[in-house]
């Protein structure tokens, strides 16, 4: 990416007890397009960790998408969908105006397979303000329906969102793009034509050169201009594109919440401490525990944008 305006280390943090690399929000850049949230999950081998698990938690005004490069995890939500997560797949679960939901390594792999690894990219997207409150859904995209393609050598992946003249069945509710890019010799990458808005390049391994830069894995360079999408892939290298239209409110996150309005995160906040299931209804078959409201973070308020 020439004219890179912005370069993000992948930060450590903590869910539960399970380490994570954090990459979105960031103190000089809390979006990239509607992308408010994007976590690096492992690579953790199941023996090693006792709770993978996370408990039933709450959403309001987002989307998630979980994209697994490794490893699985079972979604449970309280639509009722009750799906297992596989490499090259993607669960887009869109929260609207409030949905559950838990996730938890597959019996059968804590039992018999302790030593597959989990590996993945967990992601927040921002709803308009006209669709934040819609009615939850649940959509699971087999990995064999996500648009791929090569050229020069490079293959290419449309996860998410409409670009470089392929469209994915991911139903998303604004203009974005979210893209997967592997070189297993050197090539240079010129795609800046296809995309729009605000673009975010993740390098997960190996090295991509851009200017008279060189960066290596677990950073995120950024440019404002997605036209400038132009930069040179070390061999063995896989790199992910995600960006798009800006949402022309600010964005707040309390917690799990993302909205425009704080007085809904408020409420929101409220509705799960009272265990308000008119809010935020109870997982079938997954709904002896649940995730607390954090005490410190009663009266925080994170401006996304």
């Amino acid at each position: 990416m020439s004219n890179v305006d912005l370069v993000i280390e992948e930060r450590a943090a903590s869910i539960g007890n399970f380490l994570v690399g954090r990459l979105l929000p960031f103190r000089q850049k809390r979006t990239v397009g509607p992308f408010a949230f994007i976590d690096h999950m492992g690579p953790a081998a199941v023996k090693e960790h006792d709770n993978l698990d996370v408990d039933p938690h709450p959403h309001i005004g987002l989307s998630t998408l979980t994209y697994l490069f490794e490893g699985s995890i079972m979604h449970r939500d309280s639509l009722g969908s009750h799906v297992e997560i596989t490499p090259g797949a993607v669960n887009w679960m869109t929260a609207g105006r409030g949905v559950v939901h838990s996730e938890r390594m597959p019996v059968n792999i804590r039992q018999e397979k302790p030593d597959t690894v989990l590996h993945g990219l967990q992601i927040w997207i921002a709803l308009p303000k006209e669709l934040e409150e819609i009615e939850p859904s649940f959509v699971h995209i087999e990995a064999s329906e996500l648009p791929s393609w090569q050229e020069n050598g490079v293959d290419y992946k449309l996860i998410a969102g409409k670009a470089l003249g392929h469209e994915s069945p991911v139903p998303v509710h604004s203009p974005l793009y979210y893209i997967e890019i592997k070189s297993k010799d050197a090539a240079t990458i010129n795609i800046g034509a296809g995309l729009f808005g605000e673009a975010a390049l993740y390098i997960l391994e190996g090295e991509v050169k851009s200017g008279e830069h060189t960066y290596g894995n677990k950073n995120i360079l950024i440019a404002n201009d997605s036209t400038l999408c132009e930069f040179e892939m070390a061999p063995n290298t896989t790199v992910y594109i995600f960006g798009g239209d800006p949402l022309p409110e600010e964005r707040y996150i309390l917690w799990n919440f993302v909205s425009h309005d704080v007085e809904r995160l408020e409420k929101a906040k409220q509705d799960w401490i009272d265990q308000n299931y008119d809010a935020f209804p109870l997982i079938e078959g997954d709904d002896k525990s649940y995730v607390p409201f954090p005490e410190g973070m009663k009266n925080f308020r994170n401006k996304t944008s």
